[in-house]
Order: C-alpha cells, then structure tokens, then sequence
C-alpha cells in the first residue's frame, strides 16, 4: 500500500511538472493559480444493483485524479439518485446516468430538443442545466422540416455542437442482452425491435405461452418511482405505464409511429392540423368509456403550469384541440412537427377525465401530477393494474376486453436489485423473463448454453450511458473544464472493463442504433491524458502539489 502511494505522488508530481513544461518539454510561462477546485462527489448506482455503472464511475473516478482532482464516488438506490439529481438540480456537481431505450425514442427530437433545450431545464429533461442559443434554434427548427434529409442536416448539426461543449461525457451505447425461457414461450411470438430489443411492448402483448405457464415474470433492477400516467422517472415506471395507459399512436415494430388509440390519423397540407378518429368501443379499466372529451383532456392538462412539467414540452406547441362529434379530434398546431407522431402521440398516456380531473383540480400550489400517488391506476391499455409492493413487484392482470389482449395471464415484475439474484433466479425457473441484465453478459450466455433452455438476444440500445456534469455550478460551467475531463476517460477502457465489450463506445445524443439519424462525424472523439492535461493548462487551471487549481484569480464558491 505505501509503495502504491508513493507512487501514485509521484504520478502527481510529474503531472505538475507536465503542465509546467508544455507537452513539448520546453519551459513555458509560469501561470499562477486561483483556488484549489474543491472535492468532487460522482453519484453513481449501487454495484450490486448497476456493477457496470458502478465501475465505471470508479474507473472515471481514478482518471480525473490524475488530473489533480479528489474525486470520490457516492452510490446510491435508484430512489435517493433520482431525488438528489432530479429534484435537487443546483446542490451536485455530477452523475452518472443513462438515458434508456422507449419506443417514443425512435425518433432523434426525444433526445436532441428534449435534452438540452433550454426551456427543459428548469424542471424537465434538461437536469444538467446547459443551455446554449444556438443550440435552441436548431432543435426548435428541427422541428419544423418535413423533408428527412434536411432534417437529418439539423440533428446533425446538434450533434456537432453537443460535441464541441461537452454537457455530458458520453461513455457508452450499450449491448443490452435479453433471456427468456423457450420452454415456457414461444419463442416466434416475440418481438425484437430496433433499439429496444425483445423488452418491448408488441412482445409483451403477443408472447405466447407453450403450455400451463401462463405469467411472464420479469425483473428489474431498480425500485420504481411511480405509476403515474403523468409522470415517468426511470425505465421500469415506463414500461409498466405503457402497458396500463393507451396512446393514441404506438411504435410499431419496424421503429415508426402506427395508429393505436386512434383508428386514423391524418394531416392537413401544411402539416399544422391533424383529424384522428376514436376507436370504437373502449373502455377505461374501470367500465367507464372511453371519450373524445378524455383525449382532449390528456392533451391539455400537461399544458398547464406545474402539472405535468416532464411532459409540457412535448404538448406546447397544440395551440388548439376540437371535438366536432363524438369520434372525432382535431388538432391545430402553432408550426409543423416532424417528430409530432412519434414523440407526442406515441409518448402521452390517455388518461380518464372523471378519475383525474379532480385530482388535478385539488393540487395544492406548487404542487404537480408528479407526485400524486393514484390508489386504482386506471387506465384503458392490454394489462390492468392489480398491485404494487414497493421495492418487491408489480403485478399487471391482461385486460381480456382490449382489442389487443395479451396471450398471457399476467405480467409480473420482480425488482431484483443484485444481479447474481436475478440470474440464479432465471436459471431457477422463479423468472422466466431476463428483462434488465446489468451484469456481465458473458455469464449470462454462458448459463443458456449450459441449462439449454434459455434463448438470449442482444441488442444495441437506442439509449447511452454517460457522466452528466452540472452546469449550473462552477468549474462544471466551464466548457473547457468539462471537455477536458471528457477528454481523459478513455472509452475503449470503459466499454472493456466496464461492460465487457458488450457495448459501443459513446459521443452523442442519438444512438447509432437510429442509423440513419446518427452523426458518425462525432464517432471519432480524441480522448487522452496528455491531451486532457493540455486543454486544462491551455484554459488557465494549474496543478499544484498535485492538487488542480482554477485559473489566476477564480475562486471557488462552492467549496466548504
């Protein structure tokens, strides 16, 4: 132990020395410093509930101290992560996060207006606080082209300019691997869909069981948040929402929005006003029908102040909705929406005016739908609600009068937050359903090969994993500062150690499993020590027995 010490010092000091003589070795301006930058908490998942995150951060951890940074890493379950980074948005300095594959994310305007446009920032995706006005206009004029190839031109500039400032340092585009019993299901009635794998909804409505087994147990390896059709904090909440509650549109498996809740959906000439048409005969789970009067008012609550603030941005722009009879919705729009299909219709959930009506009309000021806890969770979707035992399962009953009723019984959620527990419980037969593997992947290939009776799937996620740095608060407000800790991790490390090489190396917002979207100009980051120490030396920050310093001058207001 004192010999790596001691080594370790001398690491340091060789790295003050680096920044003092230049990359060349020749003498340059002495540069005097300002504060030392204080010490750094990473937020991270726990390592038996995420080890692949969990090692990372470590990884992350031991390469910024080498920049002369204290770095130490706190992890914590699912609930407090979401609390300290979600609702305390000015008190951290950064976390790891993902952000997961839904069906709504097929299209790239989920990730590259909801994620960094400004106006997301307060209370909505934009958590890490980094708003830029050129970055604006382009999500905002995304938007607006129709023609997918100059659309591809903007989303590819958004790309190129997430690259330039760093908000996040994106590691990874995982290689998310499924299993299932195939002697419990069949296994052609499951659905791989592009970016999603086989966790998805067609799979979960259309698997088919071979014999008396009738449930498919699954597991997650977080605790969920909520069950709220107004509110989603993570993935397990979004794939049981959208089970439970209808939309008007759905992903289909081929990646592009269908009708869904709506029988037809068609636009005007100029594509401001779109006409849909209310299916026949549905019903909320509790025997209520479903009305054009329940469509409009899922689309307008989230428009008002603090009801729904997650969700606001995706229904902003309807400047008007009208029921000419008793099947009919139209709705205007302010401007053209090319991702209006996919990340609005597809993505709210239709909620019962009489269930939800007076809930909203009692929200006590400054309070929202997020935090309401509905007791009956009614929706009108293939499964309904049956239970929840926090932090243990969720229980969904098929709905047998849905006109997509599922093949199963039941869908059972185990949240299994080890994950050696969650493997020796597919292997057991106690699950049959291997939905949130965040282990090893290698070992779970290894078990079907040895039980026989596992098939496995991979896929790479529209989703990424990454390190999100708060710009709100300094040095993480420094473009340089965050670029050049981007800088030092190395990916290809991450992606081995981390993930095993079950993943893609990351660097931008739009997964290349949206290939056509993908910016491949932003594939090839030049990441390094010596270039990281550069950047910081070139913006003016110091390392002074071994400890990183602001530039001359800063100093630093969050320190203790």
């Amino acid at each position: 132990m004192r010999n790596s010490l001691k080594r370790r010092g001398v690491l340091r000091c060789t790295a003050a020395i680096g920044l003092a003589l230049g990359l060349g070795g020749v003498a340059a301006t002495a540069q005097a410093e300002g504060d030392p930058v204080r010490a750094i908490e990473l937020h991270s998942r726990t390592q038996a509930a995420n080890p692949q995150q969990y090692q990372a951060a470590e990884l992350i951890a031991q390469i910024w101290g080498d920049l002369g940074l204290d770095v130490s890493v706190n992890a914590l379950p699912n609930t407090q992560l979401s609390d300290v980074v979600w609702y305390n948005r000015d008190t951290w300095d950064v976390t790891m996060w993902q952000m997961v594959g839904r069906p709504e994310r097929s299209d790239p305007d989920e990730f590259v207006y909801n994620l960094f446009h400004s106006s997301t920032a307060p209370t909505g995706y934009n958590f890490v606080g980094w708003t830029n006005d050129e970055y604006d206009k382009i999500a905002e004029e995304q938007r607006l082209v129709i023609d997918p190839d100059k659309r591809l031109e903007l989303i590819t500039k958004a790309q190129e300019l997430v690259n330039e400032n760093q908000p996040y340092a994106f590691l990874v585009y995982p290689t998310k691997v499924f299993a299932f019993d195939k002697t419990v299901f069949d296994e052609t009635t499951v659905t791989e869909q592009p970016g999603l794998g086989i966790k998805n909804f067609h799979t979960f409505t259309d698997i088919t069981p071979l014999g008396e087994q009738t449930d498919l147990i699954m597991n997650s390896s977080n605790e969920l948040n909520a069950l709220n059709p107004f509110y989603i904090s993570g993935a397990s909440d979004s794939w049981m929402t959208e089970l439970i509650w209808d939309r008007m549109m759905r992903i289909g498996s081929d990646g592009l929005p269908k009708p869904w809740a709506a029988e037809t959906v068609e636009w005007n000439d100029d594509g401001t006003v779109l006409t849909m048409t209310l299916r026949d005969g549905m019903t909320w789970h509790d025997g209520e029908p479903v009305t054009v009067e329940d469509v409009v008012f899922s689309f307008t609550a989230p428009q008002q102040d603090m009801v729904a603030p997650m969700y606001q941005p995706f229904v902003s722009g309807i400047t008007s909705i009208e029921t000419p009879d008793d099947k009919t919705v139209v709705m205007t729009l302010d401007k053209p929406n090319a991702a209006f299909e996919t990340s609005t219709l597809s993505k709210l959930n239709l909620v019962p005016k009489h269930v939800w009506g007076p809930i909203i009309d009692g929200l006590a000021e400054g309070e929202s739908a997020e935090s309401v806890l509905e007791e009956t969770r009614i929706g009108s979707g293939p499964f309904k609600f049956d239970r929840w035992a926090t932090q243990q399962e969720v229980v969904l009953d098929a709905n047998p009068d849905h006109w997509a009723a599922p093949k199963i019984d039941r869908l059972i959620l185990r949240v299994v937050l080890n994950v050696e527990a969650a493997l020796g419980m597919l292997r057991s037969g106690e699950m049959n359903f291997m939905s949130d593997y965040t282990g090893d992947p290698q070992l779970l290939i290894e078990a079907a090969d040895a039980d026989g009776d596992l098939a496995v799937v991979e896929s790479v996620d529209i989703g990424f994993q990454y390190v999100a740095f708060n710009a709100r608060r300094a040095p993480f407000d420094d473009p340089a500062f965050r670029k050049a800790l981007s800088t030092a991790i190395n990916r290809e490390l991450i992606r081995k150690a981390a993930w095993n090489g079950f993943a893609q190396t990351a660097n931008s917002h739009v997964s290349p499993a949206l290939s056509y979207w993908h910016a491949t100009s932003t594939d090839d980051m030049e990441t390094g020590m010596d270039l990281a120490k550069q950047m910081l030396s070139d913006a003016g920050y110091t390392i002074v027995d071994g400890k990183l310093h602001y530039p001359d001058g800063v100093t630093d207001q969050y320190a203790d």
